[in-house]
């Protein structure tokens, strides 16, 4: 496929099948109900120029329902109002042509049963359906039909037809209008019930990106709080003692210093907490969120000794494509698969969810999430793919070679002195 269809998102699919349905419902009507005046325009006695007239009134209807059903549709997904004034125009115009039909059948100028049965019944059958498009409760809806059912049948007993033929009038449109106004009001509910399931789906992304930002902020706040206050405080005491010439004053300001130190180097494993990933936990994470978002996650990963940066850049693969799936596709599947090449690690993250809303992981198109990707695996000598594999299959592939799973020595894995700041003795001989 071109991706015309392949691109929408579920709730876009249901909604485009809901709409088109309903769209070929005008011309369903059409062919059922207004060739009857056309195959009988002899026999019914209208001749030729009102077997037309009856049909064109059943294209018109036909017409009606089908706006009517569209501006619904729009008002569903909240791009348009409701469509009152055109749901009343449907309504009385269907009401006035039912008049006219009885009262020419009364007057003798129709005389063929069937065609204001199927004029009759057929009209006030889909005007049923297209006036549910604009109710939201089960109870108005059944009054709907019961008034159409009324509007229909009461014309024909009123102009003398007779108790029989109204009440077969009345219950042929209970029957229809109910089975037609029973199907379109449920897939106009089932249409919101996707919509919602898909807002949800959209709305549990931000909120673990926001609790994600809480813990950090909680965090660096447990850090910094009271060595800040602490920091103050004897800032401020280091100021007094300074005024009255004590020279206790150096001492609070060295121990100024030694908190200030500390806090920088507890800021620093909090940032490389919240930067590190662990790849089993996100492995795990990565099968929960799929597995909860209805995506069936295969994940074939075995333990693999791994040194720590290697673990956390394939970690933070694993958590980026994730995010992918649930945000920007629309996959049904996904498989995770980690394997030891002769020179490599492999980390593979493929779904079928080729459908891209916006930029990150679209063909041609480079995602800042995949950017940022290729960042950390390059800091360990890895490189990062991401493309289509196939019109419904979208694959990243990470991998890191042999030369970056070497063990470090653990002199090399010290961070240089020069970055911890000067000691307080250093501080202390700076100062004389």
């Amino acid at each position: 496929m071109t991706g015309w269809w392949a691109r929408r998102s579920v709730a876009g699919k249901v909604e485009l099948y809901t709409r088109w349905t309903f769209h070929l419902m005008a011309p369903v009507e059409v062919l059922a109900f207004g060739g009857a005046p056309l195959g009988s325009g002899g026999r019914s006695g209208l001749g030729t120029g009102g077997a037309v007239g009856l049909a064109l009134w059943v294209l018109v209807h036909a017409v009606l329902c089908g706006v009517l059903a569209s501006r619904a549709l729009d008002h569903t997904t909240g791009t348009r109002p409701r469509p009152v004034r055109l749901a009343a125009v449907l309504a009385a115009a269907t009401v006035l042509a039912n008049l006219a039909v009885s009262g020419l059948w009364a007057a003798g100028v129709l005389t063929d049963a069937s065609v204001v049965a199927s004029v009759l019944v057929g009209t006030s059958v889909f005007t049923t359906g297209a006036l549910v498009f604009c109710l939201d409760r089960v109870r108005h809806m059944a009054y709907a039909v019961a008034g159409a059912a009324v509007a229909a049948a009461l014309p024909v007993t009123a102009f003398g037809h007779g108790a029989p033929e109204g009440l077969i009038t009345l219950a042929a449109v209970l029957v229809g209008g109910g089975a037609y106004a029973s199907a379109c009001g449920f897939s106009f509910w089932l249409l919101g019930v996707v919509r919602e399931l898909e807002r949800s789906r959209d709305l549990k992304a931000r909120l673990a990106v926001a609790e994600e930002r809480l813990r950090f902020g909680r965090d660096l706040h447990d850090v910094m709080g009271r060595n800040l206050s602490v920091i103050a405080l004897k800032s401020e005491l280091a100021v007094r003692l300074a005024r009255r010439g004590r020279p206790e004053s150096v001492d609070q300001m060295v121990e100024v210093q030694r908190i200030a130190q500390e806090s920088q180097r507890e800021v620093r494993e909090v940032v490389r907490g919240y930067r590190e990933a662990d790849l089993r936990v996100e492995l795990e994470g990565a099968r929960g969120v799929l597995d909860a978002a209805g995506i069936d996650c295969a994940v074939d990963a075995p333990a693999l000794d791994l040194p720590a940066g290697a673990q956390s850049a394939l970690g933070w693969v694993v958590r980026e494509a994730t995010t992918n799936v649930l945000r920007h596709g629309d996959a049904r599947r996904c498989a995770i698969t980690l394997r030891r090449a002769a020179d490599a690690v492999l980390l593979t993250v493929e779904n079928d969810g080729a459908a891209v809303r916006d930029g990150a992981g679209a063909p041609g198109r480079t995602g800042s999430g995949l950017a940022g990707l290729r960042e950390r695996l390059g800091a360990v000598g890895g490189t990062l793919e991401a493309g289509f594999t196939d019109p419904q299959s979208f694959r990243v592939t990470a991998r890191v070679p042999s030369s970056a799973l070497r063990p470090v020595p653990p002199a090399a894995r010290q961070e240089p002195t020069a970055r911890q700041g000067p000691t307080a003795r250093q501080e202390e001989e700076t100062v004389a």
